[in-house]
């Protein structure tokens, strides 16, 4: 695949962990050592400043700001704005001095570093010995943002002098919102400081001309220490206080910062907000380090015994997993269905850490499996109730029903690339895919009999609307769009888009049929609807070639110089880092699984011919430059038998960040991709389907350079557990009632 590797941390089972300060590579290190806990995370930056290359950033869940949308051509229906997550008050930072010299470890000469993520405990570390100005002084960071109390972050540093004479150090910890984004307009600040204290900020995000909320954050700082406090300082935009130890040879020094973290989307005044703080401080001011971590463990440890997935005999494949897992858990756990998942989560500033297509194409699949129903239901929630922003963003492109948007924070479009924006609408097809998804796996009608027939019924009148009727062809067509392969804009009838549209009207269709009396009537669909419906799904037109026996992934695009990526001299790849635009919307290469995608989603529906003359076409055409791509082909290569294509691509999703595959994980890492190695292993390695017919069914493989697989599946209440053998399967009921499933086409009964 011509793929070029970029390695920085060593290969363990739990750990990512790093005996070099690699200052080079500084922000890919931040990315991988991101911490988050679902309401809150940051990037692995280090507490004290640091002059180098570096990009900090603290993140709050649902904490946004809509910058103005500046393009050079103004086209009607653009979005007014472009939602950001925005850099949160700095509440980790804390400097040192070392007899009076600011430690900084850009210039200073350090030795014996490590950096240590461990993901088993999701606890951040960091040790160092310093020589600066004749003395030598070893550090010990520790962090973690608990996931036991959701809204406190704690810090534990402890400092050794190493020297034969006495050393002082001070320390100054500080809530600074003297903070920005690297990409925004002007340098701007985004924070406006309400009220600051000795031990407190409160700020409320920056007025804007769109009618979007302000948020507030409330943050309060408490410490544990025996240094003595000297100083503090506070002033418009940030408070300090000053810590100091004299110590003797051999002595060590320590200091606990534990912050309140709480925001005006849980607590509608600033009276509230400081009750909040101050309340969760009182909570845990006398609560020891090691009883706050220890319930902080507690939760992951709970976690993991009912997701974690164990690979023997690849140790490279085993971190892979887990970094994929942490990833996933350390950004979103469900338990509040106005939050969602951002493409970089809690881990950097690019894609505005928004809600994309990404959720309901692979999140769903991967919460469904590793967590309980609710949290899948609650993804769909929040589509239903930002309902009303779909009815607007269909009606700025003048057609009738609900366009979801492709970039949202409330519902409302924040995108501004037209050819994104506007024509990649197979999103709408997808969301209308994980209603389905999810009522298939779980067998629950609840949320589509209600909730979900409101969605279905508003995306398919917008897709009756959105094509259009050839007289010369007889056939409904849909043209100008874009599908999941974003190097093909503007195209007309891209067969998954074509594809989706016709399954949700049919599916609409069958809902209709299920749905009460009373819910029939509130969703006000006429029999001439209807039948309008059902004339489009009879007569959609869907590109294929007869000669090569395939799907078209649009019209033209056969016309085009078929060259497999394998002809791609290797110094040019990514394309999208060498490439002109124009270049690369004229080659045959596609971003991301397309066609594919479509046969993923629906793979009972196509036969063994159609998947593997599809597969043979498409994906030697396929640079896999969208993180989401090569997952989608695991699935499908162990479905036809390809197994080593099939592990090629797991290693290559599961360890995408880790590996820095496509050169741009320094900007945060891809965590809607990160559901790709539990696809690829569960979908793929171990062909795990659910039917039509709510059939659980497993057609295992064991890759030649793994021992052993084993791993976890939630399934209608019960908890399965299925390990894969050289010589063969198991499949074990932890919990639940009794369940036959399907192995190899066999039934088994789960007791």
């Amino acid at each position: 695949m011509g793929l070029i590797m970029k390695r920085i941390f060593e290969v363990a089972p739990w750990n990512v962990v790093t005996h070099k300060l690699d200052k080079e590579n500084k922000r890919l290190q931040e990315s991988l050592t991101s911490l988050g806990n679902g309401y809150m995370g940051m990037r692995g930056n280090f507490e004290e400043d640091y002059s180098g290359d570096t990009l900090p950033g603290s993140y709050l869940a649902g904490v946004w700001y809509p910058d103005k949308t500046r393009v050079g051509w103004w086209k009607n229906g653009y979005p007014e704005y472009f939602g950001k997550v925005i850099n949160a008050v700095n509440f980790i930072k804390m400097n040192f001095l070392i007899n009076g010299s600011k430690l900084d470890l850009y210039t200073d000469k350090i030795s014996d570093f490590t950096l240590d993520l461990d993901m088993k405990s999701a606890v951040l570390k960091r040790s160092f010995i310093v020589e600066k100005d004749g003395v030598k002084v070893k550090f010990n960071f520790e962090r973690f943002l608990s996931v036991a109390q959701k809204e406190l972050s704690v810090q534990k540093v402890s400092f050794e002098n190493l020297s034969d004479d006495s050393v002082e150090i001070k320390v100054i910890s500080s809530l600074d919102a003297n903070v920005k984004n690297e990409d925004a307009n002007y340098d701007e600040h985004f924070w406006e400081v309400l009220e600051i204290t000795d031990d407190s900020i409160i700020a409320e995000t920056k007025p804007n001309d769109f009618g979007t909320p302000r948020f507030t954050s409330g943050m309060q700082v408490g410490y544990v220490t025996g240094l003595k406090e000297i100083d503090h300082t506070v002033d418009k935009l940030e408070t300090s206080k000053t810590f100091v130890a004299n110590l003797e040879s051999h002595e060590i020094g320590t200091i606990e910062k534990r912050v309140a973290v709480v925001t005006s989307r849980d607590y509608e005044t600033v009276d509230d907000l400081r009750d909040a703080m101050e309340g969760i401080s009182a909570k845990v001011k006398d609560v020891s380090y090691e009883e706050l971590l220890s319930a902080h463990e507690n939760v992951w440890d709970n976690r993991w015994n009912q997701s974690d997935i164990k690979i023997d005999g690849d140790t490279d494949a085993q971190q892979g997993m887990r970094f994929n897992l942490f990833g996933l858990f350390t950004t979103y756990s469900g338990e509040d269905s106005r939050l969602n998942i951002g493409p970089k989560g809690f881990t950097g500033e690019k894609y505005g850490g928004a809600t994309y297509w990404d959720t309901e194409a692979f999140c769903i699949p991967v919460y469904l499996g590793v967590s309980q129903p609710e949290v899948s239901r609650n993804l769909l929630m929040y589509r239903y109730n930002q309902l009303k922003g779909a009815y607007i963003n269909a009606e700025r492109q003048g057609l009738k029903g609900a366009l979801y948007p492709m970039v949202t924070f409330n519902g409302i479009e924040c995108h501004n690339e037209w050819e994104i924006t506007f024509e990649e609408i197979h999103r709408n097809g997808d969301i209308a895919f994980a209603i389905y998804n999810y009522t298939r796996y779980t067998g629950d009608k609840s949320f589509v009999l209600h909730e979900g027939s409101k969605m279905l019924t508003e995306m398919s009148r917008f897709w009756a609307d959105r094509v259009h009727y050839s007289k010369r062809n007889e056939q409904y067509m849909i043209h100008g769009v874009t599908g999941p392969d974003e190097y093909e804009n503007n195209v007309d009838n891209n067969w998954y888009t074509n594809f989706l549209a016709r399954w949700t009207l049919k599916y609409t269709l069958q809902i209709l049929g299920e749905v009460s009396k009373d819910q029939f009537e509130k969703l006000n669909v006429s029999k001439e609807e209807m039948d309008h419906w059902q004339d489009i799904v009879d007569k959609m037109y869907l590109p294929y070639d007869e000669d090569l026996g395939i799907f078209v992934q649009h019209d033209g695009f056969l016309d085009k110089d078929i060259e497999p990526v394998s002809s791609i001299p290797k110094d040019q790849l990514p394309i999208n880092q060498h490439w002109s635009w124009d270049k690369i919307l004229r080659s045959p290469y596609i971003k991301q699984g397309d066609v594919l995608q479509g046969i993923w989603d629906f793979i009972d529906d196509f036969s063994e011919r159609e998947k593997k003359r599809n597969f043979d076409f498409y994906e030697p055409l396929t640079v896999h430059e969208s993180s989401l791509s090569p997952a989608i082909h695991a699935v499908l290569a162990a479905d036809l038998h390809y197994d080593q294509k099939a592990v090629a691509l797991y290693e290559r999703t599961a360890r995408l960040d880790l590996d820095n595959y496509n050169n741009d994980t320094a900007d945060g890492l891809h965590i809607t991709s990160m559901t790709g190695g539990w696809l690829a292993m569960v979908q793929g390695f171990a062909g795990m389907r659910v039917h039509d017919d709510g059939t659980l069914s497993y057609k295992p493989f064991l890759p030649k350079k793994w021992n052993s697989y084993s791993f976890r599946q939630v399934f209608r209440g019960r908890v399965i557990e299925i390990t894969v053998k050289e010589n063969g399967s198991e499949f074990k009921l932890v919990s639940g009632d009794p369940l036959q499933i399907q192995v190899n086409d066999k039934p088994l009964m789960l007791k």
